[in-house]
Formats: structure tokens, C-alpha cells, sequence
């Protein structure tokens, strides 16, 4: 019998956006367990790698500011669990390592948001999916962008979040959730970016 495929993710958001995507692409969905933040996620990681009824496991985190220092905190915990091949760099298509020789570790995969090459959070994989050339998208960047600085309340890296939410709040059902963004077609599940993830998911649970 197969064991259980898993997803780690972050937070809430990271969930729903990949139960879209799952469901839009009428794939089997995996057991998504999300942490309430990349530390709890990372101290996480040891105990999931050990389960012995895990065929494969997902590791979804972003990239934040710092790739490579994101990248590397993840690659520490794998190869002390035992994947020595870890490379020392991201793949652009999404990591899967198959388990070391002579043990029970499960198949791994990890993809740092948005695209395993830049630094960045969810959201700005999502402005991925936004239609090409949407016009409104541009509104919403003038709109964001002409915030005077005494008036911004939100931190700069928190600009991606602003933006795609202030773009969303603006559709002909204003202010829906990310992931229902997806299922309701405001966000493209087929953009280029979207079948990269997607392409992943498949290699790391379905092969």
C-alpha cells in the first residue's frame, strides 16, 4: 500500500492556494499541514522526515529576503536527516530528492516561493497568475506605488501583499481569499509559473 503524501506549508493562505491549485488541476490532494510560520515549519521538518508512513513530503517556504540563506536552512535539515545529496543551490524546478539507499526515508521536495531564483513570499507568486496585461493590476500598482510615506502603514516587504490584495479587492467579487482567487478564475492556475509548481507537485507525489 502507498503510504501518505504530506505538504508542508506556512500558513493558511500557502494551504488554501494549493488546495486550488490541486483542485483545479483534478489531482489527488495531499495531507497539508500548515505551521503558522517558517521557524515552526523547519523545527517541524526532523520529526515529518522520520515518519515511517510517509511516501513523499512537500516542503513549501518562502524565499523571503534571502534566498540563499532561506535555502540553506533547509538544506542543513535534510542533510542531517539523512540526503547528502542535497544540492547547494535551489532548482529552478522545484527540488525532489528520492530516498538515500538503505533507508525508509520518504521522497522529498522542496520549492521556495515564488520561483526557487529570487527572493519573495507567496504573494508575489501569485502576481504570476494575474492575467497579462491586466489593466487593473497596473491601477492597483499606481494606487499602491502613490502611497505617501507618512500614510503607509505596512513594512516595504510587505508591498507584494498590498498590492495583489488591493488588485483582488477590486473584482467583480471584491476582497475573495487567495486560493478561492484561483478556483473563481481571477488568478490563472495555467500561467507558465503555475504549471512550473504544478509540474513539481506531479514529479514529487504522483511519479
Amino acid at each position: 500500500m502507498a503510504g501518505k503524501r504530506i505538504l508542508l506549508v506556512e500558513g493558511k493562505d500557502d494551504e488554501h492556494v494549493f488546495r486550488a491549485l490541486f483542485g483545479k488541476r483534478n489531482l489527488p490532494q495531499p495531507t497539508i499541514h500548515q505551521h503558522e510560520g517558517y521557524l515552526r515549519l523547519l523545527e517541524a521538518m526532523p520529526e515529518r522526515l522520520k515518519e515511517s508512513d510517509v511516501e513523499a513530503i512537500g516542503i513549501v517556504l518562502d524565499a523571503d529576503t534571502s534566498l540563499d540563506g532561506r535555502w540553506e536552512a533547509v538544506r542543513h535539515r535534510l542533510v542531517v536527516a539523512g540526503y547528502a545529496a542535497t544540492p547547494a543551490q535551489p532548482d529552478a524546478l522545484g527540488l525532489v530528492l528520492m530516498p538515500p539507499p538503505g533507508t525508509i526515508l520518504p521522497r522529498v521536495g522542496v520549492w521556495l516561493m515564488p520561483n526557487n531564483q529570487v527572493p519573495g513570499i507567496l504573494e508575489d507568486f501569485l502576481r504570476y497568475l494575474v492575467p497579462p496585461g491586466n489593466a487593473l493590476f497596473g491601477y492597483a500598482q499606481q494606487s499602491v506605488n502613490g502611497i505617501a510615506e507618512d500614510l503607509r502603514l505596512f513594512q516595504a516587504v510587505d508591498t507584494p501583499k498590498a498590492l495583489l490584495h488591493t488588485w483582488l479587492a477590486w473584482q467583480k467579487e471584491p476582497g475573495r481569499p487567495l486560493g478561492l482567487s484561483i478556483t473563481a478564475g481571477f488568478l490563472e492556475h495555467t500561467a507558465a509559473e503555475a504549471e512550473t509548481l504544478v509540474n513539481w507537485m506531479q514529479r514529487l507525489f504522483f511519479q
